[in-house]
């Protein structure tokens, strides 16, 4: 099992992309991050009190490789907190991260034809799979990733790392103005059923990507999804 850690950490940049999405990068100041590709982490603006515990924060998948010094990750501002995010962070800010949680990758898997499903950034945790080293012992895996619209797509940079990383990486993407979203029946006749299928997204769409290959002969232990929230 992980060992869970803090750490006193500093935003190193916020982008600001379209409706209200936002990507931050993240040092440590307290020790190299340690995590697994697939991990994600719990993220407070305010500062960490031994004695009255872990501060009010939220969970994000972690978006880059663990081989990376610094840890990225990107959100969409839909409450109160991410509120507070969008308001409050600027290069320089202090905040505190506690990490790694979740074992998305370490549960079995076929790494052959492996099929990657996303909505939204629920893109983010198969990046830090795909920018790292390991990703090479995937054989011909594929991405079906579905966003909003074409603006809202904005690993480009990442997506090209990962096809230097396996040459093999297909990519679809699905733009719901344009095309409507991902198509179920489409994505499970593209593959075998006996392929590990990860899922990662809004909770609606897990269930419905779920529920919808079970029944039509995909075992329920090919079947791993993010779905942590």
């Amino acid at each position: 099992m992980a060992i869970i850690k803090k750490y006193l950490s500093e935003v190193v940049s916020v982008e600001k992309h379209k409706d209200d999405l936002y990507s931050i990068t993240i040092k440590s100041l307290s020790g190299k991050f340690k995590y697994s590709p697939g991990q994600f982490l719990h993220f407070s603006l305010d500062e960490y009190d031994p004695s009255l515990g872990w501060p009010d924060s939220r969970c994000f998948s972690i978006q880059s490789s663990p081989q990376d010094e610094l840890i990225r990750i990107t959100f969409s501002v839909k409450g109160n907190y991410t509120n507070r995010m969008a308001n409050e962070l600027e290069v320089g800010k202090i905040v505190n991260l506690k990490l790694p949680y979740g074992d998305l990758f370490v549960q079995d898997n076929i790494k052959e034809n492996t099929v990657f499903i996303s909505g939204g950034t629920g893109i983010t945790p198969f990046l830090s799979l795909f920018t790292d080293y390991a990703f090479a012992d995937y054989k011909n895996p594929t991405l079906y990733a579905g966003f909003r619209n074409s603006s809202l797509n904005i690993y480009h940079k990442e997506l090209a790392r990962a096809r230097q990383i396996n040459l093999n990486f297909n990519t679809y993407f699905v733009f719901q103005n344009e095309h409507g979203i991902l198509n179920k029946q489409k994505v499970l006749d593209e593959s075998n059923k006996n392929n590990s299928f990860f899922i990662s997204g809004p909770q609606d769409m897990i269930n419905s990507f779920k529920d919808y290959f079970m029944k039509n002969g995909v075992n329920q232990s090919q079947i791993i999804t993010d779905d942590w929230e």
